[in-house]
């Protein structure tokens, strides 16, 4: 795998090992895959803190889907760079028309955890280049992008946003970004560096993503306080230091788009 696909090891850390200590999400799937094919992460990739921070932006997008699928119920989830995720399962989507989407290598890492079923299918493809979405089957779509988009250049951000604007009747989707001042601060603090990642992009302005008849329509909390506070004593103080104050909130964004 590149290094950009080798970033997916740092999130499954951290799903596997909240999930282990019974915080914010229960994800065995995790768990298992992390205790028998752990990747050697190192550095900051493997702090605590930041393991704590994408389980709660697990939880976050968890939930946000939970939503969605009760607003409509028809529309197929389409999940952006899932890399080894079990969101599928974490959510119980068990009749919801679901597609798990990463590049080839990832995908074929992928189906060594995951089978396909009726209603679950795994995609291969560049999510940019767009050749995927004739493969769903469906007008109305659910889509996650979860620590996808500082990966991708602002233009090719607007290009696929506007495919699923010719494609789909229905849109509604969630992703974080990274701000301007948080990309350009990435080469010398950010995690991913240490799976040999340098490159990422920001967003400031969420409206310029609003392209066709997708546009934005809300920020998220990134780090809502029901889930901070399950953090014990010190922790919690320290997390929140880290990860939930003024700073942090001008670092990382969530932000939904519909049609």
């Amino acid at each position: 795998m590149n290094n950009v696909n080798k970033t997916l090891y740092i999130p499954l850390y951290a799903k596997a090992l909240v999930s282990k200590r019974g915080l914010f999400i229960k994800d065995e799937r995790a768990e298992k895959i992390w205790e028998t094919e752990g990747f050697a992460l190192k550095g900051k990739s493997k702090s605590k803190w930041l393991a704590y921070y994408l389980g709660i932006r697990a939880a976050v997008f968890d939930d946000w889907v939970k939503e969605k699928i009760k607003e409509m119920p028809d529309a197929a989830v389409v999940h952006i760079g899932c890399g080894l995720d079990s969101r599928v399962e974490r959510v119980g989507a068990i009749d919801v028309r679901w597609y798990d989407l990463d590049f080839p290598e990832v995908i074929e890492e992928r189906k060594r955890f995951f089978n396909e079923a009726d209603n679950y299918k795994m995609l291969s493809g560049n999510a940019t280049r767009c050749d995927w979405i004739q493969e769903i089957q469906s007008d109305s779509i659910i889509v996650i992008m979860e620590g996808v988009s500082m990966y991708i250049p602002e233009d090719e951000l607007c290009t696929l946003f506007a495919r699923l604007s010719e494609s789909f009747e229905s849109v509604a989707l969630l992703t974080d970004c990274y701000s301007v001042f948080a990309a350009k601060m990435s080469k010398y603090r950010n995690p991913i560096n240490d799976v040999g990642v340098s490159t990422v992009y920001g967003i400031d302005e969420p409206q310029r993503l609003s392209v066709g008849s997708i546009s934005f329509c809300t920020e998220h909390e990134m780090t809502p306080k029901n889930y901070i506070n399950e953090l014990p004593g010190i922790e919690k103080s320290i997390f929140e230091k880290l990860y939930a104050g003024k700073f942090a909130s001008k670092l990382y964004k969530l932000f939904e788009y519909k049609k």
